[in-house]
């Protein structure tokens, strides 16, 4: 996630906002910039690079930064890559702008500004909010008028911070998924996407919820919803000091990652994108491919089984797929026409490395999907695509899986087009599917609090049972797989049509059955198990599809994920099964990065 800070107060705003931005460099940013207002003139400063780099370009400029307003940012890329024409802050005219987060349909809206005039100067979709408010503002008169007239058109997910060089006495925000913080000092005000970024200053702090618009003025501040009504918000007294927030910033790495999903996911689909035709970059020679082989070990593996789905649904190929340390031991059968796919976060792991190295003595082409450049599954492969998901600390994997799912649906998509099972249409619609993934993954993680909250219920039960059926069968694994690993309870993922084969004798009211079921082709056969496991008095825990009224009357209880296409949701799916393992094993009081008996990476057999 990026990081916004915005000042309005009798400081220096110049010190207030650097020293913000760099209370939130653990979370990762490419680049990073400043907007401050310097005798009424607003002056935009922007480096690409660490902090110290805009530091640098600052006191280079020799400027007083008088106020009293700034807003800051640092920058992960997302939409177009790292520079310093995509760095933040954006303008338009006198509109001067941070965002994090994504604008689904910044297409359409670009359109529709270039074709009153705009020019665009960066490749962001934040610049297109910047230019929409500008052209709103020219309309209205007034700033918070103009981002009331702006915040309906908008769709995605979203924290934003507005300056008008009109008026340097007033700073406007507003958000969507993303969170943005207001903090209350003396006669001063701060914005911020992390407390850590102003607890220096003030322990007093108002949270916005999405779709509300906050305004400051030396006067005061006022809070409004969408519709203009002026709201009554609660001031929370936070009781970190300075010092704890920069020491952990998240409780755990493990919850700082599944936090960086939206990011690692924009991050890692960024290098195959062709945004000037808006289609996929190739990725690899296809012609002599007969057949894929996919190896790897725990959580890969059950991403290799959801690519075995979309390489013969998408692909239209054979595809199997191995568990990296049975490969070697069941001589298998090879050729030079069976592409062997290899799937390693580390890329350091012996099982898979072993399987690799029987391949290439067998003349099959190896081709990895690994986060670790010069690794040596990097280095022993024709081909590697890399997670770019930056370092994973947690030893239960996170991002790095959803990174994996991501390749493996380019991956699939590539070798549909080479194939010619996908049309330049169905292809547009399955990449801005894609893009849309980062802000539908805020969307998910707003149920952090859900499952911290029914931790301490959780833990009562003696067994959980994951089901799933189709590409939802590997993520049902993998959820069962992230509970063992955390909180030592006893898990089992399966696929649901074969509750009737056995796993119906395990259930009583003592068993949690959670059920991945969103609207999918098989919905309604799910829905046929999830009644069998109900009528033996199981607890359920659903994951669907928006507000599923059926499946929330079957549940005990239910998590709503977004409307998406049927390679998407497992990406969706498996984000509140990282949640559930994690507060679960937070409230049995385990050590969720390093779980007992396991290692990050299994470097020997």
């Amino acid at each position: 996630m990026c990081g916004i800070v915005g000042y309005l107060g009798s400081r220096d705003p110049k010190d207030i906002i650097i020293e913000g931005l760099s209370k939130l460099e653990y979370r990762g940013y490419d680049s990073a910039g400043v907007a401050i207002f310097n005798e009424n003139q607003l002056v935009r400063v922007r480096a690409e690079g660490k902090l110290s780099q805009l530091k640098q370009k600052i006191q280079d400029l020799n400027l007083t930064f008088t106020g009293p307003s700034g807003i800051g940012h640092t920058r992960w890329a997302t939409h177009g890559r790292p520079s310093e024409h995509n760095a933040h802050p954006h303008s338009s005219g006198p509109i001067m702008l941070v965002h994090n987060g994504i604008i689904e349909n910044y297409l359409e809206l670009k359109k529709e500004l270039m074709g009153k005039g705009y020019q665009f100067e960066s490749d962001t979709d934040s610049e297109v909010v910047a230019h929409l408010i500008n052209d709103r503002w020219k309309q209205y008169g007034n700033l918070l008028t103009a981002i009331k007239k702006v915040l309906p058109e908008l769709k995605g997910a979203f924290s934003i911070v507005v300056l008008n060089q009109e008026n340097p006495n007033e700073l406007v925000a507003f958000k969507d998924g993303p969170p943005l913080i207001l903090g209350l000092g003396q006669n001063e005000y701060f914005l911020v996407s992390d407390v850590a970024a102003s607890l220096a200053y003030t322990s007093r702090y108002i949270y916005l919820d999405d779709r509300e618009i906050v305004r400051v003025t030396p006067e005061g501040y006022a809070v409004f919803s969408e519709s203009g009504v002026r709201l009554s918000k609660t001031v929370t007294e936070v009781a970190w000091s300075a010092d704890q927030v920069e020491k952990r910033g998240f409780r755990h790495y493990m919850l700082k990652e599944i936090y960086e999903q939206a990011r690692s996911v924009a991050h890692c689909l960024e290098p195959f994108l062709d945004r000037e035709q808006f289609r996929l970059k190739p990725m690899m020679e296809w012609s002599s491919v007969e057949g894929v082989h996919i190896v790897a070990c725990g959580t890969s593996f059950y991403a290799g089984i959801y690519g075995q789905y979309l390489m013969e649904i998408l692909g239209g190929i054979p595809c199997r797929v191995d568990v990296a340390s049975e490969f070697r031991y069941r001589d298998p059968v090879l050729s030079p026409g069976t592409l062997v796919l290899a799937i390693s976060q580390s890329g350091e792991t012996a099982d898979t490395l072993g399987a690799v190295r029987l391949a290439k003595a067998q003349g099959s082409p190896v081709v990895s999907i690994c986060n670790v450049k010069q690794s040596s599954l990097d280095r022993e492969s024709d081909v590697t695509f890399y997670m770019n998901c930056g370092p994973e600390i947690g030893v239960a994997s996170t991002k790095a899986f959803t990174a994996t799912l991501v390749l493996l649906n380019l991956l699939a998509m590539d070798l549909a087009r080479y194939r010619k099972r996908l049309n330049a249409d169905l292809e547009f619609q399955m990449l801005r599917r894609l893009l849309e993934l980062p802000s539908q993954i805020e969307v998910v993680l707003a149920y952090d609090k859900y499952f911290q909250d029914a931790a301490d219920a959780l833990k009562r039960y003696r067994g959980f049972l994951f089901l799933g059926r189709h590409v939802l069968y590997p993520i049902a694994m993998e959820g069962a797989l992230k509970l063992k690993e955390l909180s030592y309870l006893h898990a089992e993922g399966y696929p649901a049509g074969e509750m009737k084969h056995g796993p119906l004798a395990l259930i009583d009211e003592q068993m949690a059955v959670v059920v991945l079921a969103p609207q999918d082709d098989l919905y309604e056969k799910t829905l046929s198990n999830l009644q069998e496991v109900k009528a033996r008095g199981a607890k359920v825990i659903a994951v669907g599809t928006l507000e599923d009224e059926q499946l929330k009357s079957l549940s005990d209880r239910y998590l709503s994920i977004p409307k998406v296409p049927w390679n998407i949701n497992p990406i969706l799916a498996v984000i509140p099964l990282q949640l559930m393992a994690y507060h679960l094993a937070c409230s049995l009081g385990h050590d969720v990065d390093q779980p007992r008996n396991l290692a990050k990476s299994v470097t020997v057999e």
